[in-house]
């Protein structure tokens, strides 16, 4: 539905006002903006057509009018299609680690910290995870060490327990022929025909290539698992508006459990990059259940490899939509930066 200047600048007021405070808003509180000069009978007015066009409420009959979801999604649609004018010097949010499990809690608390909002942080997902390579080394006579690396340099040791002991050439010999076959393989691509080959390759020693090859598949499955993080649960107790004790136990259960949350990665991953990654989701767009009387904003990360993560802060339908946009922005290209290696 088109509005006009006055009707958004009234419906700007009021949802600018509702951020801020909390409590419905008044027409004569709506008259004293300074871009409104315009009588209280007027505002009125406007906001009496605002509520029938769906874009205002009033929760009670003696009070002002609260945004509608739809209200918010005007305001949010309006955000993202302003242009970021101020030039100013961007903090780093995060620190660089080593282990990427660090890194993404590390990412799910600073957020929290900093917006006041529960967060959740999904690890990279990748369609069809590869192997990069396998080293075995021989830790006694009756154990190896398959250390076997995938896509997205994620690192497992595994170890292999042999029934008679290995030569050196034997180690040697298994290296270069996992690696000759199976380097840069998904699942999918490791069939029947070639673990043959390779057994008859391997010679007397199919026993222990049988076991080499269960743990690399193992580790590829674990490899193409999502794990999520959260951060902040406590943080939606802090707005009124969530405080019913039933929803909100239903809240912190999902952020939680988190099982649910992967459906909202789904979604946010299948989304088109039409704003830099970032996606609104409002009160019943969400696509999780049990987030319904919520605002959801997520972003999109990548790795250099092609794994794509989502960030997400969760919080109330008058969350501060600019200032978390602009941190999800900020906080996807520092993690951008680390994981392709540009700073």
């Amino acid at each position: 539905m088109e509005l006009n200047d006055r009707k958004k600048l009234i419906l700007k007021a009021i949802i600018a006002n509702y951020l801020e405070t909390g409590e419905p808003v008044g027409s004569r509180t709506i008259s004293k903006h300074p871009e409104l000069k315009l009588s209280s009978a007027t505002i009125r007015n406007e906001m009496a057509d605002l509520e029938d066009m769906g874009f205002i409420l009033q929760p009670h009959t003696s009070a002002g009018r609260i945004p509608s979801d739809a209200g918010y999604r005007f305001y949010v649609d309006q955000l993202m299609l302003e242009r970021e004018t101020e030039d100013e010097e961007k903090q780093a949010l995060i620190q660089k680690v080593d282990k990427m499990e660090v890194l993404l809690k590390q990412v799910a608390k600073v957020l929290a910290s900093n917006t006041n909002y529960a967060t959740m942080v999904s690890s990279p997902h990748y369609q069809n995870v590869t192997l990069k390579f396998i080293q075995l080394s021989q830790v006694d006579a009756d154990h190896l060490l398959a250390v076997i690396v995938t896509q997205g340099n994620i690192v497992k040791n595994k170890m292999i327990t042999v029934d008679e002991p290995l030569s050196n050439e034997d180690v040697l010999k298994l290296n270069v022929l996992l690696n000759t076959f199976l380097q840069g393989l998904s699942l999918r691509d490791i069939n029947l025909e070639l673990i043959q080959t390779m057994r008859e390759q391997a010679g007397i020693r199919q026993d222990v290539l049988e076991r080499i090859l269960e743990e690399v598949a193992k580790t590829i499955h674990e490899a193409d698992r999502m794990e999520i993080y959260t951060g902040g649960a406590s943080n939606i107790l802090r707005y009124p508006e969530l405080g019913n004790p039933d929803r909100a136990t239903e809240l912190l259960d999902t952020l939680v459990e988190k099982k649910a949350l992967t459906k909202l990665v789904d979604s946010t991953l299948d989304q088109d990059d039409e704003h830099h990654g970032i996606q609104v989701y409002i009160g019943e767009e969400s696509p999780v259940q049990n987030m319904k009387d919520c605002s959801i904003v997520t972003a999109t990360y990548e790795l250099a490899e092609g794994g794509t993560g989502t960030v997400g802060i969760i919080g109330p339908k008058r969350m501060d939509y600019r200032k978390v946009v602009k941190t999800l922005k900020n906080l996807t290209e520092e993690l951008d930066d680390i994981f392709k290696g540009n700073t």
